[in-house]
């Protein structure tokens, strides 16, 4: 099958000034990198990538983004606003995830959440998940301890699918995953 005929729109317009945008490789790497680095403080608590933050690791995520994109296996989006990156979001095909299944991921910079930011990033992240074929269900998976990533899929009309174990990689987690599920 031809993956790319099935892809998500690369660029996705919301109002208000809000934009999904494909990742443009190196030339996103300054602005980037520097909203990683002022969100690290923000993001250490639930990401484990963090605890590696450095120029070199977000140019490698950067530079894998294209293909990935490509392959059907993630397709990864910042987060625009008014014309300025404040976050990051995407589509996820992971290996544990069922078949039919694509996961979305979201974070924000500080200065840029609490305004429904990363509601309307995910909804427009489910609209291109049920547009590929052979998806039947999109979920959110994050710790229970992570009530600001809970609030998106209570919003969104997900059902509170699943609790599982999972080993913490971060400092704030338990140890217990809680995966939303919103199916077509």
């Amino acid at each position: 099958m031809d993956l790319s005929r099935h892809a998500p729109r690369e660029r996705i317009e919301l109002d208000g000034g809000l934009t999904l945008r494909a990742f443009e490789g190196e030339a996103d790497l300054p602005e980037f990198f520097r909203v990683v680095d002022e969100s690290v403080e923000h993001l250490r608590p639930w990401m484990p990538w963090v605890a590696e933050h450095s120029r070199e690791r977000t140019a490698q995520f950067l530079a894998g983004r294209a293909e990935l994109w490509a392959s059907g296996v993630q397709y990864s989006y910042a987060i625009v606003l008014d014309g300025a990156v404040v976050g990051s979001c995407g589509l996820h095909r992971l290996p544990d995830t069922p078949d039919g299944t694509v996961e979305i991921g979201y974070w924000l910079h500080p200065a840029a959440t609490g305004r429904g930011l990363a509601t309307r990033a995910a909804r427009a992240l489910v609209e291109q998940a049920f547009r590929l074929p052979g998806v039947t269900a999109v979920e959110i998976v994050h710790d229970v301890a992570n009530r600001a990533s809970a609030a998106v899929p209570a919003r969104l009309g997900f059902t509170d699918h699943l609790r599982r174990p999972h080993q913490p990689a971060a400092p704030a987690e338990t140890g217990e995953d809680r995966i939303w599920r919103l199916g077509r």
